[in-house]
């Protein structure tokens, strides 16, 4: 077949993925001529616009000429530019350069600055009335705080922390140093870890948490079975992104910086929500509150504990989001520039994610964080429900975890949509709604979409920040145990102090996870915009690919 029946599925085609912007092409590329010359004009002559080699061949002139058709054929014309001679100045910029750059959702963006600065002020305010408010002088029995959490507290989240931290970059050694056993041992770590965790809580008669891991095992066995056929195909592609961030950019230095920045984070956030309780919780032991009661009330705690768990949703989500954008833009500059790698990829990928592309990456973290804090709301209510015996009780618990299982598939849905999203704001800069709705037409049209169903990195990585989490949860519950602080006799805190443990080491886990399924992500989606990179620049893989997953050959295809 000729060049151009290589670069066509299905005839002609309407392009609404690849840039510039939306420009739709209605021919078909039946002909060879028609194709390379417009090709050769776009990769070899001295363009120095994104998309005037391109648009000056005559695409838009023949256009009302043919009738659009359906799906996809010919990749889009990308901003990416190949050097020139002796140019020293080639960097991400210049390989992926957006006409006319502007700051793309800025209301986002400042909305999601003013949320920062809203958590700055209450944590400030509660950290001071914690500091001022004796807060008592021991972190055990001697400790004068009997009615709130207090610096036992404080002590037990920084080991949480500490078993957060170790674990999850032990994780990520452990995928780079050995990729293709990853997926196993993840999987029967989870297993084991469920397991025994449900044994001991049932051991130690903490029915309900003990309940929830077990049902918890006896999912994460059949997820596993189910899982086994796809490994291959998933090592694969994590083998790949594993030598890729070797070679390439730095990416585990990207991690490493994520992990901290997101270990500090939750240390600020575990220290203001004890200094909350300490400063608003009702009580006459409290020296916050007036004789009267007044400072102090359940409605003002409960309103910044909201806040404050809504702000942590969100800024997770952004730190999480920004480095996937960064590592998407040097796996994308790997794959569409693997002969000659932009300098400084892994900077220009950054600056245009806290740059042009900040308001993008708010808007995206916020709609997944609106899901998170809801879902957080709906388990809260489902368990205050479920304290009772009755009739009533039992159908409002039943409710809460029908409206919880929905909102669990909302998010996945959203988070879904951002990992690819975002791999295309990485590189080329667009708002977010309308690279949501250009990723997921090509994902739909190219068949993009069985590589994605097909890998597994994605539920294997969460299993993984699940494990961690769970391992801070369980760390936790044997410190009040050990501990037994004044605040915690009647066991009051402990669900609270639990679910805590385990929201910190999750979110400490999956950023610090974020840039192994980021590669993986960037490379299905620039497969997507142009298969035919693929074939030509990275022969091996897509021929394993081909080997292990027959079927790659119906979504990275070129007739």
């Amino acid at each position: 077949m000729g060049e151009a029946d290589d670069y066509t599925s299905g005839g002609g085609q309407q392009l609404r993925g690849g840039p510039p912007y939306g420009l739709q092409y209605g021919q078909q590329y039946g002909q060879q001529q028609q194709w390379q010359q417009p090709q050769q004009d776009y990769y070899n002559n001295n363009n120095t616009g994104s998309n005037q080699g391109w648009n000056n061949q005559g695409y838009d002139q023949q256009q009302p000429q043919q009738q659009p058709q359906q799906g996809y054929g010919a990749p889009p014309p990308y901003s990416f530019n190949p050097p020139q001679a002796n140019d020293e100045k080639y960097g991400f910029d210049q390989a992926f350069k957006v006409e006319k750059p502007k700051y793309n959702d800025w209301w986002a963006g400042l909305l999601f600055l003013a949320a920062f600065a809203g958590f700055v002020v209450v944590s400030g305010i509660a950290i001071h009335g914690y500091v001022t408010g004796r807060p008592g002088s021991g972190i055990y029995q001697s400790n004068n705080n009997g009615f709130s959490l207090n610096s036992n507290t404080i002590i037990l989240f920084a080991f949480v922390l500490v078993v957060a931290f170790v674990l999850s970059w032990g994780y990520v050694w452990l995928a780079r140093a050995f990729p293709k056993q990853f997926i196993w041992v993840t999987g029967i770590l989870n297993i084991c870890w469920a397991l025994g965790t449900a044994i001991f809580y049932l051991y130690k008669k903490y029915w309900s948490a003990g309940i929830v891991f077990l049902v918890f095992a006896l999912f994460t066995i059949f997820a596993f079975w189910t899982w086994i056929p796809r490994i291959p195909f998933s090592a694969l592609m994590l083998k790949t992104a594993i030598n890729v961030s070797k070679k390439y950019g730095h990416v585990y230095l990207v991690s490493l910086i994520g992990g901290l920045i997101a270990t500090a984070f939750a240390a600020w956030f575990s220290v203001t929500m004890v200094a909350i309780y300490v400063k608003y919780e009702p009580s006459p032991q409290n020296p916050n509150c007036g004789a009267d009661g007044s400072g102090c009330s359940k409605a003002t705690l409960i309103g910044l504990m909201v806040f404050i768990t809504f702000a942590m949703y969100w800024i997770s989500e952004w730190l999480k989001n920004t480095i996937h954008t960064t590592i998407s833009g040097v796996y994308g500059s790997w794959y569409f520039c693997v002969h000659n790698f932009p300098k400084g990829a892994t900077r220009g990928a950054a600056r245009r994610a806290l740059t042009y592309s900040f308001g993008s990456i708010s808007l995206g973290s916020l709609l997944v964080a609106i899901v998170q804090f809801l879902r957080q709301v709906c388990s809260v209510a489902r368990d205050q429900v479920g304290g009772g015996g009755g009739i009533g009780d039992m159908i409002g618990y039943v409710i809460f975890c029908v409206i919880n299982c929905l909102l669990s598939l909302l998010e996945w849905a959203l988070q879904f949509l951002n990992r690819y999203a975002f791999c295309h704001i990485a590189l080329y800069g667009k708002p977010y709604f309308q690279a949501a709705k250009d990723t997921w037409n090509m994902i739909k049209d190219r068949g993009i979409d069985a590589l994605v169903n097909e890998c597994l990195i994605g539920p294997v990585l969460s299993f993984g920040a699940m494990f961690i989490g769970f391992a801070c949860a369980l760390m936790a519950y044997l410190y009040l145990i050990f501990t037994k602080p004044a605040y915690n006799t009647d066991g009051g805190f402990t669900a609270v102090v639990v679910a805590f443990s385990y929201l910190i080491g999750f979110q400490i886990a999956h950023v610090f996870t974020t840039p192994l399924s980021s590669g993986i992500d960037a490379i299905f989606v620039a497969s997507g915009w142009d298969p035919q990179v693929m074939i030509n620049d990275h022969p091996e893989l897509y021929q394993e690919m081909v080997r292990v997953f027959p079927k790659v050959q119906q979504a990275i295809q070129v007739r």
